[in-house]
């Protein structure tokens, strides 16, 4: 069996709509029988544009939203079947980064406090020496100065937050890590330097990923494998040098089309 195994999933939401006189209830097919396996230290990407329902998909994965149907098993655990109360401590084990790093940050926590409030969630007994030795570790590994712990997120660029963001992913050591649109956010000069930084924490910590993203330019660099949704639903996958020199679904093509290309020079 795959690392993670997501079989028929199906995250519905209800929606009233009409009138006053005349209210109607619609069903918004937000992900529609999805059906993926990931192994373990793959990297998947997951493309699609705005409204695609990918990044549904991937709360649905994180157990943020409970999905309507369907199973969503990790390492031999379907996760949907679990309580609440389970979920929580189970999800040590899969973390997520989110698109904006300074909305997902508390403002009014030092650097320290972020990081060493998500080590304790493995490690509730850490201080002293050992937490700060596992939070100088931490920033090291994720290109940051520890000389900046004391620090607040408004005081970092925007590439500095988010390395702050995956540091604090990366703290409760999981081994799955759901990454949603990670880089969209930043300038070009510094996307490429988060990228080879998650591809380099996949070589080093034995990570599988999921990176979310719209911009399939971005996700060749950097996945094994590539998957592209389109309302709700799977319409092609494989592996992602294939994908992009023979796409076999016409939404894939227009994906690929839609790659902003350099203008020939004289």
């Amino acid at each position: 069996m795959a690392y993670l195994e997501i079989r028929d999933l199906q995250t519905h939401f209800k929606k009233k709509a009409g009138t006053f006189l005349a209210p109607v209830t619609e069903t918004i097919r937000a992900v529609d029988g999805v059906n993926l396996s990931i192994e373990k230290g793959e990297i998947l990407g997951l493309v699609g544009e705005s409204g695609c329902g990918k990044s549904t998909l991937s709360r649905t994965v994180m157990q943020l939203i409970r999905p309507t149907a369907g199973s969503i098993v990790l390492n031999g655990e379907d996760l949907a079947k679990l309580p609440p109360s389970v979920v929580r401590k189970r999800r040590l084990d899969f973390q997520m980064i989110f698109q904006d790093p300074y909305a997902s940050l508390n403002p009014r926590m030092t650097i320290f406090a972020t990081l060493a409030e998500a080590i304790r969630q493995r490690h509730p007994d850490a201080k002293g020496a050992e937490l700060n030795e596992r939070i100088t570790t931490l920033m090291e590994t994720v290109g940051l100065d520890p000389r900046f712990q004391k620090k607040y997120p408004h005081e970092f660029s925007g590439g500095q937050r988010q390395r702050i963001a995956i540091g604090r992913a990366l703290a409760p050591e999981p081994k799955l890590i759901i990454a949603d649109e990670p880089v969209s956010a930043l300038d070009v000069s510094i996307q490429s330097q988060i990228l080879n930084l998650l591809k380099k924490l996949r070589a080093e910590l034995g990570l599988t990923m999921i990176f979310i993203t719209h911009d399939l330019g971005v996700v060749r660099y950097l996945a094994d494998r590539i998957v592209v949704m389109y309302k709700g639903k799977i319409v092609e996958e494989g592996e992602a040098e294939a994908l992009f020199d023979n796409p076999q679904n016409d939404y894939t093509r227009k994906l690929l089309a839609a790659i902003p290309k350099l203008a020939a020079t004289a």
